[in-house]
């Protein structure tokens, strides 16, 4: 009798915990379901208030922020409670639940402390409200910066705190992590840009006084460190935040100065000095270092007409073809229309056909189409946003690079993907580079591969293999000589190839092993450059086909996402990268 009554009692026990771990789990159930909303209420409501900001919608983005405020602490609170904390700390079967926490606790930070203090930047952020007939209006931008800037410093915070959390086993919530990755890195950049802008457009564009730079039209049919050969320059005046072209003219109206006016050091003069960059206008941007080049050409200004410039501007064609998609086509004096579509193989192809034996009269013309084109730019009434977005595409890509004398503004631009420096970071890195070395336009038919591989974190170094193809796409050897000839260079080189000297920057430390041309070992340089391993060995790609340089390192296991910036030329390369984050291996 007695062993019935505590077997009654113990099935009632176990019924009510049975039952209480029922209503729990009901109740766990219908929070993740909720939370589930919430955060996604909040994500919409935060598009929603970026997009309102942008637009200049003062009112509508602070509503659409304080509904994201209020749906992501929702989520917050409920994911805090109790029972969802004692269940997120069950090993490995709780880790969805606190990765939930963690997004809903990102989420109600990124509503409160950026969307709601961003609301009242809108006017700031509107592209639309930058510009004031042909000028930038820099006052406002200089008036918000300090709070940009806490702005811009919580959200890569926020961005930062979301990439440490824990994906987790649970697939749907790894889809909501990379979601959210993808919303706070957006907003993170946008932030960050703009607050970088608001910094460095008052004074560059003259607030505070008249700045002149030189621009460089880069052409990368011919290429050079930083991009192309420097076909035409100009120089820009900015003063209040207008922009004036007074000079342009072709690379053959810069004089050659009579000795250096500016100097880079031993490793500097020891790889390029054959090539007279600082007095040869052709070579003064070999080195991929922007700075170089931008130094060499302030210089040498001041060297021809005794005026001190601000600083320096590169652009290429393609970076304008992205221009010209947002403002428009411009007309040329004789009613040539230059467009998006045809600025490139103008500009880097069939004007040197057009104008075969007259290079004079093919300089005078696009020296026409570069004015053209900067004028369009500089007093553009077309969509400002869309003016900023082209313009944005051309810095991702590397093809606007921009130099200041000023240092405070320098540290500013070498920060951001404008600088073009060599950086002095520890992290695995590379940069491959094309010179041409023949004098010739081949580079528009070139095509890279570029792949870089590394061994994994353990010990003090591991093996790196860097592989380079390069392929001469070439198939009309009729073209002029000034195009596919060699009259560059005294080598005997058949006409239609590719003399091309392939340079490459590698993770600091890192030693050579072995480097080959199609299998064999060819002549080559290791040298420092700006305190970092050079190496460079010069190629023949005959038309039609293709040349493998491959470089086996001995490089330092060092902590750190991969750096590989990639030199802007015509084509769009294939780019490989499996070198792992070595952070805390050693």
């Amino acid at each position: 009798m007695i062993r019935r009554v505590i077997t009654n009692r113990t099935f009632q026990v176990v019924a009510v915990l049975a039952a209480v771990l029922v209503a729990l789990l009901l109740w766990l159930g219908f929070s993740v379901l909720h939370v589930k909303d919430n955060i996604e209420s909040a994500r919409g409501d935060a598009t929603q208030a970026r997009s309102l900001a942008l637009d200049g919608d003062e009112a509508g983005a602070r509503r659409a922020a304080e509904a994201a405020a209020d749906a992501a602490t929702s989520a917050s609170d409920r994911s805090h409670g109790v029972v969802w904390s004692a269940a997120a700390s069950i090993p490995w079967l709780g880790a969805p639940l606190k990765s939930v926490q963690q997004m809903s606790d990102a989420v109600a930070d990124l509503s409160t402390d950026v969307l709601v203090p961003s609301a009242e930047l809108a006017t700031v952020l509107d592209p639309a409200k930058l510009r004031s007939g042909d000028a930038i209006n820099t006052a406002p931008l200089a008036a918000a910066q300090p709070q940009l800037a806490a702005v811009a410093e919580k959200s890569a915070a926020i961005a930062d705190e979301v990439e440490q959390i824990n994906p987790t086993w649970l697939g749907a919530v790894a889809d909501a992590h990379t979601q959210l990755q993808e919303q706070v890195d957006e907003a993170a950049a946008t932030l960050n840009g703009t607050n970088v802008a608001a910094q460095l457009v008052p004074s560059m564009l003259g607030a505070d006084g008249t700045r002149k730079y030189f621009l460089a039209f880069q052409t990368p049919s011919e290429s050079r460190g930083t991009g192309g050969l420097v076909g035409g320059f100009a120089i820009l005046d900015a003063t209040d935040g207008r922009i004036t072209v007074p000079t342009l003219g072709a690379n053959s109206v810069l004089r050659k100065p009579v000795l250096p006016q500016t100097s880079f050091g031993l490793d500097y003069d020891t790889i390029y000095s054959s090539y007279r960059p600082y007095t040869d206008p052709r070579n003064a941007n070999l080195s991929p270092n922007f700075p170089d080049a931008a130094q060499i050409w302030i210089a040498n200004w001041r060297y021809q007409t005794g005026q001190q410039l601000d600083g320096a501007v590169a652009v290429d064609p393609i970076a304008l073809s992205y221009v010209l998609k947002a403002t428009g086509p411009v007309t040329l004096s004789g009613g040539e229309k230059i467009t998006a579509d045809n600025i490139v193989p103008i500009t880097l192809s069939t004007s040197y056909e057009r104008f075969a034996g007259d290079n004079e009269g093919r300089k005078t013309y696009l020296q026409s189409i570069a004015k053209a084109v900067v004028q369009q730019l500089a007093t553009a009434k077309s969509d400002t946003g869309a003016v900023l977005e082209a313009l944005g595409r051309g810095v991702h890509e590397r093809r606007i690079m921009v130099y200041s004398t000023d240092s405070a503004d320098q540290r500013i631009l070498e920060s951001t993907n404008l600088g073009h420096q060599i950086p002095d970071t520890p992290a695995p890195y590379l940069q491959v580079a094309l010179g041409n070395a023949s004098g010739n336009k081949i580079d528009y038919y070139l095509r890279r591969e570029i792949d870089y591989r590394a061994g994994d974190c353990k010990g003090d170094t591991r093996e790196s293999t860097v592989t380079v193809k390069i392929t001469n796409t070439l198939d009309d050897l009729t073209l002029p000589d000034y195009v596919i000839g060699s009259m560059g260079t005294r080598l005997k080189v058949p006409k239609g190839t590719s003399l091309t000297n392939v340079e490459m920057l590698t993770t600091a430390g890192s030693v050579v092993k072995k480097i080959t041309v199609d299998g064999t070992t060819p002549m080559y340089v290791e040298q420092p450059l700006h305190g970092r391993p050079y190496l460079a060995t010069m190629i023949r790609v005959p038309p039609g086909k293709t040349v493998t340089v491959t470089v086996v390192l001995d490089e330092p296991t060092n902590a750190g996402e991969p750096v590989v910036p990639i030199q802007p030329l015509v084509d769009d390369p294939k780019v490989t990268v499996d070198v792992p984050d070595c952070a805390g291996a050693n």
